[in-house]
């Protein structure tokens, strides 16, 4: 596994904002995220949300993201439009669902798929929430302390 970029958000644009306009937080590219057990990423709009967090760490896969660019025709977002944490490739995450697994010696556990929204069509281009259910993403617990950095 390769881990293609690592983002990070001060806000939410879309969770809680059922109902209303979604927020203007960007996504934040860094070049290294500070996992924090139990707590998420230092800096990052889910870092200590609330006890047991099933999203303290989100993963997208680049080869999903690169699928969707050509199948919708868009070329001019990055996977960025997703605001999943860190886009990796090289696997399929749906095998870390329910899963122990490492990343530069931080521990993750595999939770469940990131269940696309339909605030994804808005985000990234029509259709997307279609194309993207069973392969949204992986939504993890942080296990133990470590830094990620891309590779």
């Amino acid at each position: 596994m390769r881990i293609e970029h690592i983002y990070i958000s001060t806000g939410h644009n879309f969770f809680g904002h059922h109902g209303q306009p979604p927020g203007k937080h960007p996504m934040i590219e860094i070049k290294q995220a500070q996992c924090v057990a139990e707590k998420g990423i230092m800096g990052d709009r889910f870092f200590d949300y609330k006890k047991d967090y099933k999203g303290q760490i989100t993963f997208f896969s680049q080869e999903i993201y690169e699928d969707l660019c050509r199948l919708l025709h868009v070329f001019d977002k990055s996977p960025a439009a997703f605001r999943r944490n860190i886009v990796v490739s090289g696997i399929d995450l749906n095998t870390l669902i329910g899963q122990r697994f490492v990343i530069q010696d931080t521990e993750f556990e595999g939770i469940e798929e990131c269940r696309p929204c339909a605030w994804m069509d808005r985000a990234f281009a029509l259709g997307t929430e279609n194309l993207l259910k069973g392969r949204g993403g992986l939504r993890a617990r942080i296990l133990t302390d470590g830094t990620l950095q891309r590779t």
